[in-house]
């Protein structure tokens, strides 16, 4: 009797490597490497071109990764359990296998439809853990160690060859430019591929980590020292396992030597480790709770900015023409290139939160889109944090003004991307609308610093003070709160914690 077809279904884990949905379905007879566009996904409100492009190369390189090892790529576009019903009236009985996805509500509600059907079907579907996700966990106190269970294990290994499953006709790759992902400008994309995953690793462990913590919070210079590896992580070309181990072993090869450059690397590359295992944390905050989407963490805060919205803020802040030069320069360089380093995104939702009192479920999506990197788990547990919705966080209010002078002292960063502002000296640099004459074309500040931020202490402390509000602060600390043990800092923990994913 022929050995029935396994159908691994790729999602966001675009490898061979490391990879043991693959690997276990090799073992059990011929393979079948499935990946499904679906069109309803790439309507939703954080999707966005630039996702797909990354996406996109990432797919034509899977595709040749999988030829050489004897195994066709089938592309399948459609509702994921419309393609598995056809898929099943042409092969018959078979197999699925897939790593566990911990995604937005649609591809949660999705996967509650597949996995009914699968029982529908007789269809046998294996999911396998992911990363350091763990789902159905029984206590957060016990996740942090299943953690680091999984990143000192061994990684995954193909056995070869791949025996191929029997042919099944695949469509086209959609083009990046195809209608059904959007119009919208999405200027430069970061490109996709194992490839050039593998090159960033390399060359970030090899040299470009020397400045990771000296530069992680600088705009413009950050992007050449930081790791770049978040949207290989996110879209899985590289596993975070390959990842900590090729980290590590670099750490392993410096730690005998006292030259003050290693031991300077070895420190970068601890911080740039620790923030690896800040990724899995907040991604396991949604998996256990995937209503942080849509609800504050805290029950408090629900409706505390909602009839407050105002339209010409929101377009402000989108556009970078709010009158704060580096808030401004942040979200323009956003729009162009997709990336921005963690503290300057930290800043933008800020401002959006506390300046303008925009609530967080309008201002993420518009994040999500420009990220290339855009992780659910990571985006709207930070945008809960920086929002000051989650009662067990510290309320982190950017001054937009220190900022800049902070991390742009010259302005360079600020003149690139305004250039409005190309001709305003360097003392005005952050503040504009403290010279004498107008700058053509661009606006004034939208909103004044202190009244804003000071209304935005008042308003939460109406929270902080109400009836049980200790009580929810508790329930939302047992269920999603670290369990690292406190470390006495002369600022607030909690703001280290928050500069988690400069990766």
């Amino acid at each position: 009797m022929a050995a029935i077809t396994q159908v691994v279904w790729f999602k966001r884990d675009l490898r061979v490597a490391d990879h043991a949905p693959l690997a276990e379905a090799a073992l059990r007879g011929p393979v079948l490497p499935l990946y499904i566009v679906e069109p309803e996904f790439w309507t939703l409100h954080d999707s966005s071109r630039r996702h797909w492009h990354f996406t996109h190369d990432c797919l034509e390189e899977l595709r040749e990764d999988l030829a050489a090892l004897g195994a066709s790529l089938v592309i399948r576009i459609g509702d994921a359990t419309n393609v598995l019903e056809e898929l099943h009236g042409e092969l018959g009985a078979f197999s699925l296998w897939s790593h566990e996805e911990t995604g937005n509500g649609w591809t949660f509600r999705r996967d509650i439809a597949v996995s009914a059907w699968c029982r529908s079907k007789g269809v046998n579907w294996s999911e396998i853990p992911s990363n350091g996700t763990v789902r159905r966990l029984k206590s957060r106190d016990g996740w942090a160690a299943l953690r680091e269970a999984r990143m000192r294990g061994d990684l995954v290994s193909l056995p070869l060859p791949l025996v191929s499953a029997p042919p099944v006709q695949s469509h086209a790759l959609p083009a990046k430019d195809a209608p059904m992902f959007g119009a919208h400008d999405i200027g430069a994309v970061q490109r996709g591929g194992r490839k050039r995953g593998l090159t960033a690793l390399n060359s970030f462990l090899e040299e470009r980590a020397r400045r990771y913590m000296q530069t992680i919070s600088k705009p413009g210079i950050s992007a050449q020292h930081c790791s770049r590896l978040s949207p290989h992580i996110t879209f899985g070309t590289l596993s975070v396992r390959e990842v900590d181990h090729a980290s590590h072993s670099k750490m392993r090869s410096l730690s005998d030597n006292p030259d003050p450059a290693a031991q300077a690397m070895l420190r970068n590359l601890g911080a740039f480790r620790s923030r690896l295992a800040w990724h899995c944390h907040f991604i396991q905050k949604l998996e256990q709770q995937p209503e942080i989407e849509f609800t504050c963490m805290h029950p408090a805060f629900e409706g505390m900015r909602e009839p407050h919205f105002r339209d010409d803020y929101f377009e402000a802040w989108k556009t970078g023409r709010t009158g704060y030069p580096l808030i401004d320069a942040c979200m323009r360089s956003l729009n162009a290139t997709g990336w921005l380093n963690f503290r300057m995104r930290a800043m933008l939702v800020s401002f959006a939160s506390y300046h303008l009192w925009l609530d967080w479920r309008v201002t993420a999506p518009v994040l999500a889109r420009l990220f290339t990197d855009y992780e659910p788990g990571i985006h709207y547990s930070q945008f809960q944090m920086q929002s000051g919705v989650t009662g067990i966080n510290a309320v982190r209010m950017y001054n937009p003004i220190k900022q800049s002078v902070d991390h742009d002292p010259e302005g360079k960063f600020i003149r690139r991307w305004v250039p409005e502002l190309a001709e305003v000296p360097n003392s005005f640099i952050h503040e504009p609308w403290r010279m004498e004459r107008t700058v053509d074309d661009y606006p004034g500040p939208v909103v004044e610093h202190e009244a804003s931020i000071k209304r935005a202490r008042a308003e939460l402390a109406k929270r902080w003070k109400g009836d049980g509000f200790a009580d929810d602060t508790k329930a939302v600390r047992q269920k999603l709160g670290s369990r690292s043990p406190p470390v006495t800092r002369k600022k607030p923990t909690t703001e280290n914690r928050q500069l988690s994913f400069d990766l």
